[in-house]
């Protein structure tokens, strides 16, 4: 075990173990656990993706399974005192179905609505996304991968057909000659992959990262562009621009591949480089660097990730990107292609099966007559019987406890008090509501808002699977059963959902229709999923396991799987891809007088999305204590500020108060700070809740505001 690892000692238990997957980020790191009588350790194992790799959350991964601050009974909050205490689940589950009911009753079935997480299995994620459209009869579902992945996944849906992250193996990085990396860090969020680029330069390739700040990936580059926030999409034009006139784009591949060429030609002529340098920072020279390299690298790979995607244009700054890759000629080429790094653990899974706000198993549209008819069917109700799109996650949150919006909300696997934009709206939000469910393993900041806490297994507690950002579907295996009193997602979904019943004998139907097996779930996972973009219909447990997974899309069993996406067609009716022209537009909030500073967000290597999980390991917390807001050296000197000092960061929506960190690696018109903390230091009380229009995504990655020596 690390150093600090908590573990309930269990004498005379007889050693086991288990293959799995790290419970963190989409690379899904292979591990296996071992319990003994002196508790449970990680080792890690030669899995594809990390090759025994592990990063700091991994190999700590399992001191949260016998955590003293874990939920190991159901809580209720007190009417008389206001505080939460320890109930039964009689009662517990008894308060939720009463709140239901009356909310329903009172305001309709669109009065009670469900909030999931990219965290949670591919059998969770689809068993939820059914229980809110049959069970509660509700229109009101999103997740918080809403808020990771989306402007990515609607930008590959309209150039390509699909939205699979990585549509090649995770191995073709390591290959590349040219690769740029657009808004990501892999060196702090996904640090095994950083292999991956480790032997792309070993093997003479060259590494191009487009970020604000110096971080721990842009070290390890050749070259290096330092963009203002928000100009991305500039940036990418130009490159274009630049393949134009340098010759390097691919007439024969556009001409029999792809459509809408010429317009995108046209709209990019406007963005020589000198006007991209004005506009972004960025000078010519790196800009026709980088196109050169791109255009003549031999293996090229673009990847996106949320720096590039966080904006309320994320969906045209990532278009922008897929034009470039599709002017070179890379998707479905050998080694190339464009790709977008997934973030959260099962973000990739989690969007596909049904928590999104307009969509059903097998990434079919809810708003699809014969997508409605297909899931109707194995679901063993009428087509009519499913309500229609929701609104995204933002809306939706924003909506919550308001006159026209739902005034209960069943929270799965998230924590938005931290992780949504305007986090101080969202907070009021969720404290009007009349119910406020919560089920998950730690007393989150959500959580301790709620009326009902319901305590939820781990990881290392349930059976069932996640698909990685390479579309490949993977096996999580339990290693021992949760505690007495601690019930999984699916029991808890399969409860309810007979308890919402109106008699015993709908109840003893709805219990079979909501299985709490996931292995049963996962088999009508596969029938749901089957003709849709995302088939996993040919993907069972036992070929997972033969295979160190299975890529979707699998129609059949004996068929083969897919790996490698793109190489005859593209999932369009003409199986062409498609360019859109896109233009740059500022951000929504820029700078002004009264707040003169851009402000940016992101992650640091110890800590994990909102941080419930990780701010209560020992050793990441010692690695990583508290929030901060970094800026560089000469800002400081014009505010008085030295390194250490408490500072204020002000926006129109909130404030938020941390030390300063000085870094002559971020931009002097940018300050940064992690989202991983609440309360005084929460990063998203000062972000802005503006969206992108197609995807829904906030603009997290860039703000106004003033900073001050607090």
């Amino acid at each position: 075990m690390t150093d600090g690892a908590w573990s309930a000692t269990r004498p005379g238990l007889a050693p086991r173990e288990v293959a799995t997957h790290c419970p963190y980020c989409a690379l899904q790191c292979g591990m296996t656990l071992r319990e003994d009588d002196t508790g449970v350790s990680v080792h890690p194992r030669q899995f594809p993706t990390n090759r025994g790799g592990l990063c700091q959350k991994g190999w700590t991964a399992a001191e949260l399974l016998d955590h003293p601050e874990r939920l190991t009974t159901p809580l209720l909050r007190d009417p008389a005192t206001g505080e939460l205490r320890p109930a039964s689940w009689d009662a517990a589950l008894d308060r939720v179905v009463t709140g239901i009911r009356a909310v329903q009753q009172d305001a309709g079935r669109d009065a009670v609505a469900v909030f999931g997480g990219g965290g949670l299995t591919n059998e969770k994620a689809y068993a939820l996304g059914k229980f809110a459209r049959i069970g509660l009869r509700t229109r009101h579902i999103d997740y918080n991968g809403r808020f990771c992945m989306s402007s990515a996944a609607a930008a590959g849906l309209r150039a390509f057909g699909i939205d699979r992250g990585l549509p090649f193996p995770l191995a073709d990085l390591g290959r590349a000659d040219t690769l740029l990396l657009v808004g990501a860090n892999p060196a702090e969020t996904m640090p095994p992959l950083v292999r991956w680029l480790t032997e792309q330069r070993r093997n003479g390739g060259r590494l191009i990262v487009v970020d604000p700040r110096v971080t721990a990936t842009a070290r390890q580059a050749d070259l290096h562009l330092q963009p203002l926030p928000g100009t991305d999409l500039a940036v990418a034009n130009a490159l274009l621009h630049i393949a134009l006139t340098g010759g390097w784009v691919d007439r024969s591949y556009v001409a029999e591949r792809t459509t809408g060429f010429e317009a995108v030609r046209r709209s990019v002529a406007a963005w020589w480089p000198a006007r991209a340098e004005q506009l972004s920072g960025v000078p010519v020279a790196d800009l026709e660097e980088t196109a050169r390299a791109l255009g003549t690298g031999g293996r090229v790979i673009i990847l996106t990730a949320r720096g590039a995607e966080q904006h309320a244009k994320g969906v045209d700054t990532v278009t922008a990107y897929v034009n470039l890759a599709l002017a070179l000629g890379l998707p479905g080429r050998d080694g190339s292609g464009y790709g977008c790094l997934t973030g959260q653990g099962n973000g990739q899974g989690g969007r596909e099966h049904g928590q999104k706000a307009d969509q059903l198993p097998g990434y079919r549209r809810i708003d699809d007559p014969a997508a409605r008819e297909h899931v109707a069917g194995v679901w063993g109700v009428s087509a009519d019987e499913l309500p229609g799109p929701g609104v995204p996650a933002y809306q939706l949150l924003d909506s919550l406890g308001t006159p026209d919006g739902p005034r209960a909300l069943l929270v799965f696997g998230s924590n938005p008090v931290v992780s949504a934009p305007r986090a101080s709206r969202i907070e009021d939000r969720l404290r009007d509501l009349d119910l406020l469910v919560v089920a998950d393993l730690l007393l989150s900041e959500t959580a301790a808002l709620a009326d009902v806490v319901l305590p939820t297994a781990q990881w290392a507690e349930e059976d069932g699977t996640m698909t990685n950002l390479e579309g490949r579907v993977l096996r999580r295996r339990a290693l021992r059963p949760p505690p007495p009193d601690v019930r999984t997602d699916l029991d808890i979904i399969s409860e309810l959902a007979a308890r919402l019943a109106p008699d015993d004998a709908a109840a003893t139907e709805a219990a079979a229709r909501f299985p709490a097996d996931p292995a049963a779930v996962f088999a009508e996972l596969r029938r749901a999923s089957a003709g849709g973009i995302a088939d996993y219909a040919g993907i069972s447990w036992a070929r997972i396991d033969s295979d160190d997974g299975v890529w979707w899309p699998c129609p059949t069993e004996d068929g083969p799987d897919t790996p490698r996406l793109f190489a005859e067609r593209f999932a369009t009716p003409d199986g062409r891809a498609r360019f859109h022209p896109v233009d740059h537009r500022p951000a929504a909030e820029e700078v002004c007088s009264a707040y003169p500073l851009h402000f940016t967000t992101g992650r640091v290597l110890a800590q994990y999305q909102s941080g419930t999980q990780t701010r209560r390991v020992p050793a990441l917390r010692r690695a990583a204590p508290e929030a901060f807001v970094e800026l560089h050296p000469d800002l400081a000197a014009r505010l008085g500020i030295d390194d250490g000092d408490p500072v204020r960061v002000t926006s129109r929506r909130g404030e938020l108060c941390a030390p300063a960190r000085l870094s002559a690696g971020i931009r002097p018109d940018t300050v940064f700070a992690p989202f991983h903390y609440p309360g005084a230091g929460r990063a998203n009380s000062v972000t802005n809740d503006a969206v992108d229009p197609i995807s829904g995504m906030p603009e997290f990655k860039i703000c106004a505001v003033r900073v001050a020596k607090a």
